[in-house]
């Protein structure tokens, strides 16, 4: 590797420290295995750095992000720091600011379900046995922040809240050209969700999103789909699907089920990507999709794979190393062959571990894929 990466660690609230460790754990095994050093800073996000600082991410946090080639966050938020009043003091102000200022647009959520784990899902082993989708969700525009919004008195004891839905060509095309190409990489087929027959920015995603398969990816197998319609279909046939694009809010709805679907919000990861400079690298962002978990906090309960797979998705899209990447992923997949669980990923005839002992285990995996 011609120069150390830089990488900024966030690990904020909750079990984020605890589940960074972990990450941390991996990356000296990479050091002193794989000969692949990277440059590691650590910072403060959500509410850490509301006690520390008075606001959920300050300007120096912000610049290192800023000047990082990639940022991993554990988890923000807990009880401790709810502000109902004021939304700008909450910690996950924090993380939204990170998204905006770093020009995060796409954000991708695989949902992808381990042999090992089939049973422990709500839904039918045959429907989602081998389940490997990815949801690429628009992160930056839409309903979360178009204008005008706000809550106004309209009089009369009456009072009206509004948001905007509100989509441009170059939002829909920027993160649907994100999703294209990660299409021809898997299995070069895409479905864009909307709901173009009752909204007109949905119109207008449909319209944009086929211009661009015709112009670029005609090669692509492209279906449109109701978001409706596509919210039943990851239930009634999941298998149907292998990348989905869709709006901001389709996006926080779709990807929330299929990750249920997967029996564990502890094990699953998540990426946010910023356009392409250049040199052709992307500002981006690296998390877990589980939250800060205060309940369990600073118990050594937390499962770290979610996080360790957030890190594999980090050297994959940010830095090229599939190799690494898929052997983090494999290790994970034999300790979990082996029956070790943490509490959230439990069930009957297997062995309960502590975060720390997961990730023990998974560092014996990572030496014996060295050694072959």
């Amino acid at each position: 590797m011609p120069a150390n990466k830089k990488l900024l660690f966030l690990p904020g609230d909750g079990i984020g420290p605890e589940v960074m460790r972990q990450v941390r754990r991996v990356i000296d095994w990479m050091d002193r295995k794989r000969g692949m050093t990277f440059d590691v800073s650590e910072g403060l996000v959500g509410g850490a750095a509301i006690d520390a600082y008075g606001v959920p991410l300050n300007d120096a946090t912000l610049a290192e992000a800023m000047a990082a080639d990639a940022v991993l966050l554990g988890a923000v938020g807990g009880p401790k720091w709810d502000n109902p009043t004021d939304y700008t003091k909450r910690p996950e102000a924090g993380l939204l600011a990170l998204r905006k200022e770093l020009g995060l647009f796409a954000n991708l959520r695989p949902a992808v379900v381990f042999d090992a784990l089939v049973d422990a899902s709500t839904l039918k082993a045959d429907v989602i046995r081998g389940l490997d989708i990815l949801i690429v969700r628009e992160l930056t525009g839409g309903v979360y922040f178009g204008e005008p919004r706000g809550i106004t008195d309209i009089g009369n004891g009456e009072r009206r809240g509004v948001n905007t839905q509100v989509y441009t060509t170059s939002e829909i095309r920027r993160v649907a050209r994100v999703a294209f190409e990660l299409a021809r990489k898997r299995g070069n087929k895409l479905h864009s969700m909307e709901k173009a027959n009752v909204m007109e920015s949905g119109l207008l995603w449909r319209q944009e999103v086929t211009k661009l398969h015709e112009e670029e990816f005609s090669d692509v197998e492209l279906h449109h789909m109701y978001a409706d319609n596509g919210a039943m279909q990851l239930l009634k046939n999941p298998k149907q699907f292998d990348v989905i694009v869709t709006d901001n809010l389709f996006g926080d709805i779709l990807s929330d089920e299929a990750a249920m679907m997967t029996g564990s919000l502890g094990m699953l990861p998540s990426a946010s990507l910023g356009a392409p400079d250049a040199n052709g690298n992307r500002k981006a962002l690296y998390e877990p999709v589980h939250g800060s978990a205060p309940d369990i906090a600073g118990r050594d309960l937390a499962n770290p794979c979610a996080t360790l797979l957030s890190f594999a998705m980090c050297l994959r899209y940010s830095f090229g190393m599939d190799t690494e990447a898929g052997l983090i992923e494999k290790a994970i997949q034999n300790v979990l062959g082996g029956g070790m669980r943490t509490a959230d990923i439990m069930a009957p005839g297997m062995a309960r571990c502590s975060t720390t002992v997961m990730g023990d285990s998974i560092l014996r995996e990572l030496d014996k894929a060295a050694a072959v």
